[in-house]
């Protein structure tokens, strides 16, 4: 039951990974030939940011791909950090997309104010809508498969409603100034942009700190180990619990730990609680995928300890 559960979930991850990877791929041609034809500088500067997701995508896809492939000889704990590896490529390209943003927003500060259109307008409302429901959907996906890669391009899609909505916003000014000719809103444009290029910065900073922290196998937070600790003490023949120690790897996590048990026992009833003791925490927490068990001996005397 449980097997099939995590089947299902990988099936929606991966679906959801091509919905986003096509999804980018037609708003990069919508934009950049919308930008192009009717003069909107801030929507072709957004359509170039989106080719860079469709990098970003294709990335994640295949990193998830790789991250479900069993344990082999050269990676006996499994692929799960190909995910992690894909999401540090996701932060990297959001943070040379926030560059180039706020670089042509700068930019655009000191040059002529070209016309804006409304069918440029249309076409950043319909991103901004389309990539607000693409976050929804992926962030929501990933979050139920703890999919790494899918989380990264939810955030991915998060960066995009704030490039698509400076956009709406940009050129809803312009068209204002337009008909109203109040000329300080068609610096709406470029304020805009620079401060979705620094919210950009931040959420791709963001995205880089965690991956990294997982790639350098940061304990999980110590609420979640003192869950694992309050399980492994019901266990009534868990006499104490040495240490410890648990880690992210991708979508799941493996747990190390030492525990004392009575010293009289067979070897044959020291497996049989080990096993006893991984299935508990498995069976309780569902992203454990591996625990590794040591067993120290645990004598009578101790009790005072």
């Amino acid at each position: 039951m449980e097997e099939q559960k995590l089947k299902d979930s990988y099936k929606s991850s991966i679906y959801a990974a091509w919905i986003s990877l096509i999804s980018n791929i037609l708003l990069t041609g919508i934009k950049i030939v919308t930008g192009f034809l009717f003069n909107s500088p801030v929507l072709l500067a957004d359509g170039i940011h989106n080719a860079g997701d469709v990098i970003a995508s294709a990335a994640s896809l295949s990193s998830m791909r790789i991250s479900k492939l069993p344990p082999d000889e050269d990676h006996p704990y499994g692929h799960g950090k190909a995910e992690v590896v894909g999401a540090a490529i996701v932060a990297g390209i959001l943070a040379l997309a926030a560059v180039y943003i706020g670089y042509e927003a700068v930019a655009a500060l000191f040059e002529p104010f070209g016309e804006p259109h409304w069918i440029a307008f249309i076409a950043a409302v319909v991103s901004l809508v389309w990539k607000q429901t693409l976050y929804i959907y992926t962030m929501r996906i990933g979050r139920e498969a703890n999919s790494k890669g899918l989380i990264a391009t939810a955030k991915d899609h998060l960066a995009d409603v704030y490039a698509s909505g400076a956009a709406v916003v940009g050129i809803g000014l312009g068209l204002i100034a337009q008909v109203y000719d109040i000329r300080i809103l068609q610096y709406g444009d470029p304020v805009a942009g620079i401060i979705v290029a620094l919210l950009v910065l931040k959420l791709s900073y963001e995205m880089a700190k965690e991956a990294l922290d997982v790639l350098m196998e940061k304990s999980v937070p110590l609420e979640t180990i003192q869950a694992y600790t309050q399980r492994i003490e019901a266990i009534p023949e868990i006499k104490r619990i040495d240490r410890i120690r648990a880690r992210e790897h991708g979508h799941y996590v493996i747990v190390d730990v030492r525990v004392g048990i009575d010293a009289t026992l067979t070897i044959q009833e020291g497996h049989d609680i080990s096993r006893k003791l991984k299935t508990a925490l498995k069976e309780q927490f569902s992203d454990i995928e591996e625990v590794l068990v040591h067993i120290n001996p645990w004598y009578e005397n101790e009790k005072e300890d």
